[in-house]
């Protein structure tokens, strides 16, 4: 938790494991993929996969939420979405399912990732 505690974007359990060998923690990588996966199991964190499918993790605030991840930088912003939850006990209840869950990550290239350089 105090690695995760010092990132603000989604790191992968090799970029987790690479920040806790640097702090000359002796921990093995297995260990970082089955504690990441506890502590997302326990909503300690959360996980996402990228598009190309690997698993991220990142603390994050307490309470649902969505994200907004830039592909470039991992710029990580947290959003909340009340239309796709409007939109998701509709869509729940309109096919008669009950104590529905859902995640949203929606990934974009935040601002400074799409300015062009500036010319030398």
């Amino acid at each position: 938790m105090a690695a995760l505690a010092t990132v603000d974007v989604f790191r992968s359990a090799q970029e987790i494991h690479a920040l806790l060998q640097k702090r000359r923690e002796d921990v093995g990588l297995t260990t970082v993929y089955r504690t990441l996966q506890a502590l997302a199991d326990a909503g300690e964190i959360d996980v996402l996969r990228t598009p190309d499918g690997e698993s991220v993790y990142r603390q994050c605030s307490t309470g649902h939420h969505h994200h907004l991840v830039c592909r470039g930088c991992g710029l990580t912003v947290e959003i909340e979405g009340p239309t796709v939850e409007s939109w998701a006990a509709k869509t729940a209840r309109t096919h008669g399912f009950a104590e529905i869950e859902h995640t949203l990550e929606i990934f974009g290239t935040c601002a400074a990732c799409a300015s062009p350089p500036p010319v030398e």
